[in-house]
């Protein structure tokens, strides 16, 4: 009899996954094992709500591995010496885990490696970074390019079904998989591969399905216009393949052309996930300082209290203020939103983008080292991107075309609930009459803003035009 421990990271699923299903084919006992590392655990970019998410998710894989007649092993501790610790007591021949490719992970893996026999298979993309390359075999830096090679990839096919069965050692003792404080994890995205798969179907199967009127929708605000599979994909709760594959049948059922290029739009979201995590794969750099080397030489303002003014969402700017304290209540923002905020952080306060970043980290329920690094710079204008110091987001007229009438403000900035819609995007505009009729007090009950717009972004080019002459 031969055994083999599954050591799950980011792949908690049992159907399309690689590592299990090789696994499964080599050894008759499988040891499902996930180890809480505390170098991440107690890491200054985790957040409560990302915890909570997690915790939710593996009590929903143990309870799937048991109706296979098998359960999740829980240990804490260093990963190499929990997984000597497991190989010592079971006897395991091979560690099968899914491939990851943050800095963290491949040194933590490459540690692994040199003194026990794990074996990397598959990957949280459709396409590993290694296969998506120039015909020089150098990376990719801007992503159309990227998206074309991407694309003329073989299919991958159709993914794989889970295991109809896996028999597990029982001697092998698990900790209790903690109880997740469900305070910290908003119940709109229903933990578990179940759940995983139906929002997926929701969002990709049906004549009305979202995806059809996606390229329309994913921009306005107030709408569910967006996928909201960003927490499965984070957790590999989905695969990648499979969400591609989800993609691929709603282009190729589409009624229309305009329902085929959003399901199209939707496709050309799920590269760029994928070239994210290239860049960061092939330019580790970028974790830690801005990609683009003249960036590194603006000269941040950095100021605390504007900072917690925007962290709070009480920077006087609604559509702003709306978004960060979507974050703050969910766990997730809207992705316009992501942009409008990020950009109003880095260009008109002119604070360091890894201070945004690590925020969004602490707080995103699908918080992901490589999508959240990449957003940040290219919103910021230090990442992989063209000419990108001149997009300055105008946090009011970025409202006034993504939140025309005001709903989502009004939704996550309660103080302004009365604010009639002339108004919404500019309160501070209000003559006091119109204040007090309304029920807004500008500076009492909501705050004026915090800068000037037209003022801050011509500071703002300033700013970056003079890093770009620094060398």
């Amino acid at each position: 009899m031969t055994t083999a421990i599954w050591w799950l990271r980011r792949d908690l699923r049992l159907a399309d996954n690689q590592a299990l299903l090789q696994a499964a084919e080599r050894a008759d006992k499988i040891i499902p094992l996930f180890i809480l590392d505390p170098a991440l655990l107690n890491s200054k970019y985790v957040g409560p709500k990302r915890i909570s998410f997690l915790f939710a998710n593996l009590r929903e894989l143990d309870l799937n591995l048991r109706s296979k007649g098998s359960r999740l092993i829980l240990r804490q501790g260093d990963p190499l010496q929990i997984l000597n610790e497991i190989v010592t007591e079971s006897g395991a021949q091979a560690i099968y885990a899914e491939t990851d490719y943050s800095p963290y992970a491949r040194k933590r893996d490459e540690r692994i490696s040199r003194s026990l026999p794990i074996h990397l298979v598959g990957s949280p993309c459709v396409f590993p970074p290694e296969f998506v390359l120039k015909p020089d075999g150098t990376p990719y830096k801007t992503f159309t390019p990227f998206c074309k090679t991407w694309k003329s990839l073989p299919d991958p096919g159709k993914p794989l079904p889970a295991p109809s069965q896996l028999v597990t050692p029982e001697s092998i003792a698990s900790l209790e998989i903690p109880i997740p404080a469900y305070n910290e994890m908003p119940m709109v995205f229903q933990p578990g591969e179940a759940a995983a798969h139906l929002h997926l179907e929701r969002f990709t199967i049906g004549f009305e399905a979202p995806i059809g009127h996606y390229d329309e929708d994913r921009n306005i605000l107030a709408l569910e216009g967006t996928s909201g599979l960003s927490p499965y994909l984070r957790f590999g709760i989905l695969s990648a393949r499979q969400a591609v594959h989800g993609c691929r049948l709603a282009i190729s059922n589409a009624g229309t052309v305009d329902a085929r290029n959003s399901a199209e739009t939707w496709l050309n979201e799920l590269i760029w996930r994928e070239f994210f995590i290239s860049i960061l794969y092939y330019f580790p750099h970028a974790r830690q300082e801005s990609f683009q080397e003249k960036m590194r030489y603006i000269p941040w303002h950095n100021d605390p209290l504007t900072f917690d003014a925007w962290k709070h969402g009480k920077t006087g700017f609604p559509v702003v203020d709306a978004g960060m304290r979507q974050l703050i209540k969910t766990g997730w923002m809207h992705n316009r939103a992501r942009m409008i905020t990020a950009s109003f952080l880095t260009k008109h306060l002119l604070i360091d983008w890894r201070w945004g970043e690590m925020f969004f980290m602490q707080h995103l329920i699908d918080g992901d080292p490589a999508s959240n690094n990449g957003g940040w710079q290219w919103t910021a204008g230090t990442g992989v991107d063209a000419a990108p110091y001149f997009r300055v987001f105008n946090p009011i007229t970025q409202g006034e075309k993504f939140d025309s009438d005001g709903v989502y403000i009004r939704r996550w900035v309660p103080e302004l609930k009365e604010v009639p819609t002339e108004y919404i995007h500019q309160p501070w505009s209000m003559p006091e009459w119109a204040q007090d009729k309304y029920n807004c007090r500008i500076g009492r009950d909501y705050p004026f803003p915090i800068v000037d717009h037209a003022t801050a972004r011509q500071l703002a080019l300033d700013t970056f035009s003079m890093a770009q002459k620094a060398k």
